[in-house]
This record gives structure tokens, sequence and C-alpha cells, in this order.
């Protein structure tokens, strides 16, 4: 059974924050939740060389230790150019150019609905004060 919807796009959130961070290009996230019984969110990236793909997942695997996340598992054949990392909610899918043209995920769930990624990215917004001022009594 699937997790929460915003639990699960908290997550696919630091995965995007962690992939950014590490300089992947051209992410992409995908709500899959209507067309998957198994998953809610795609995140795709892609990796510049083997050497960078591996630097990828590592600073991922980092930032879902850190927020106390569970890894189901990944999957990264040596030299295959794609890494899958599993973490149940959210599927991370991290290619070379050519693995990620070769594969073409996004047309094969072009029926998923696009999560803008420079939303996910965006720095928290601070909290509002809501405190109501209290009225000052003028001196007589």
């Amino acid at each position: 059974m699937k997790g929460s919807a915003s639990a699960s796009l908290e997550l696919a959130k630091i995965c995007c924050r962690a992939l950014d961070a590490k300089k992947a290009e051209d992410l992409c996230v995908l709500d899959v939740s209507a067309q998957s019984s198994i998953t809610n969110f795609l995140v795709l990236a892609t990796g510049t060389s083997q050497p960078h793909l591996r630097a990828l997942r590592v600073e991922l695997e980092k930032a879902v230790d850190a927020n106390r996340a569970r890894i189901v598992g990944i999957e990264t054949a040596q030299e295959s150019g794609w890494i899958v990392v599993d973490l149940f909610d959210v599927m991370v899918h991290v290619f070379t150019a050519e693995m990620r043209a070769r594969y073409g995920l996004e047309n094969l769930w072009k029926d998923a609905t696009a999560v803008s990624v420079s939303w996910l990215l965006a720095p928290p917004k601070a909290a509002k004060r809501t405190a109501a001022k209290k009225p000052r009594k003028r001196p007589a």
C-alpha cells in the first residue's frame, strides 16, 4: 500500500534538492499515483558521466538517510548508465543522457502529471506572523 501523498511529495522534494545540489541535469518529477499501484512519484535526472552518476547516488542516499526515510533497494549495474533508487513511494531514476533517451520513461508515463521542479526546489517560505496588534492608547 502506498503512503500519503503529502509524505511522498516531501520525499520527492528531498530527492530533487539532493540531486540538484550535485548538479543533476534535466530534473523531472512525475506524479504517477493515478497510474501506478506501487509508487506515487518518479524522479528522473541525468548525469554527465559514470562518476557523476555515482556522486548523485551517494548524495541521494545521504539526503534520504538524513531525513530518516527508508531505501527499499538500489539497482546500479556497473557502467550501465542507469541507477534506480527505490524509496517505495518515490522511485528515482538517474541516467546518462544516452540511456535516458534510449528508454524514454517520460514517454512511457506520458499520462502522468508533471510536477514543477522549480516549485519543489524553492526554499520553504518563512512562517508569517499572525499575531494581532494590540491597539495603542493615545496619551490624554
